[in-house]
């Protein structure tokens, strides 16, 4: 089985077109470098995803062109968007898909996350399996507080890098760099501009405030399309399915009297997660994954 292991690094440029595509072709181009898969930009948050697979060595290459190419043009003094950022190339996380496992993606991470302190004087933390203390686990947690805080955080012996040098980055912040399994980016519309109603869906949904286990939500603002917007990160969606977050939002956006006009994947997205919701919305009784052409031609070889 090859080995391939994905990196999904995540930047703060969502709405420069011509910027976007100088940084992923930056990518692209590397000699030795991991597969572009799957690019998503989103002009509120002013974020894109990449997402790059290949082996160890492939993927690390891919990942130091990124940042040799996004940080002379993404100056964060003058970034603005919805979603929280610590940094121009604002997390790398490494995920484990075939033929490698968890431990060779924390040193991997481990090893980007070092190389990438020293080649750009830029500091770096180390989050999820790849943590260095269990406060720095959660990346909600390092990235609180954003840019335009982190001189003063840096100054929190608790909160100095694992990498790099011990004070920020004029204009690129610093990154978290990291190794977890798959995540979901899924976000979910409402029928109302008024964000506080996301933020109080959001609230109800997430486990940190009770919600669901394995979800992550805040509320956005699509000002450009003048809807409200639940942004979720889902971590196991074996265990907490898109369907039953969805059916949540649902039921709480009622309360208020607004529907749910539309929901989308950020990057890409296991086919069983997608299978799952079709089973439950469809209500199949017996399904089983191989009924689906697809996968039925992929175990027969043909």
């Amino acid at each position: 089985m090859p080995k391939i292991i994905e990196a999904v690094p995540n930047f703060s440029e969502g709405r420069r077109k011509d910027v976007i595509e100088e940084i992923v072709s930056a990518v692209r181009q590397v000699e030795g470098g991991g597969r572009v898969l799957d690019l998503s930009s989103d002009a509120d948050h002013n974020r894109s995803v990449l997402t790059v697979a290949g082996d160890g060595e492939q993927v690390r290459r891919s990942i130091l062109a990124l940042f040799h190419a996004a940080l002379p043009k993404i100056d964060l003094r003058r970034h603005q968007g919805e979603h929280p950022r610590l940094g121009a190339v604002d997390v790398v996380p490494f995920v484990p898909v075939s033929g490698a496992t968890m431990s060779e993606c924390v040193e991997l991470a481990r090893s980007v996350g070092e190389e990438v302190g020293k080649l750009f004087s830029l500091p770096v933390y180390l989050y999820e399996e790849a943590a260095t203390a269990e406060h720095r686990r959660n990346l909600a947690e390092i990235r609180k507080g954003e840019f335009e805080a982190l001189r003063e955080k840096m100054g929190d012996p608790r909160w100095l890098p694992d990498f790099g040098p011990q004070a920020p980055h004029p204009s690129a912040g610093a990154t978290v760099v990291g190794a977890r399994e798959f995540l979901i980016a899924f976000n979910v519309n409402l029928g109302t501009p008024r964000v506080e109603i996301a933020e109080k869906i959001a609230r109800a949904i997430r486990h940190s405030s009770g919600g669901l286990r394995y979800c992550k939500a805040m509320g956005v603002a699509l000002s450009g399309r003048g809807l409200a917007q639940v942004s979720i990160n889902m971590t196991h969606f074996r265990k907490t399915p898109l369907h039953r977050v969805v059916e949540m939002v649902r039921i709480e956006a009622a309360r208020y009297g607004v529907p749910v006009v539309g929901s989308e994947i950020v990057g890409l997205v296991p086919g069983d997660a997608l299978l799952a919701a079709a089973d439950f919305y469809l209500q199949l009784e017996g399904f089983d994954p191989s009924q689906v052409l697809e996968n039925r031609l992929a175990q027969t070889g043909e």
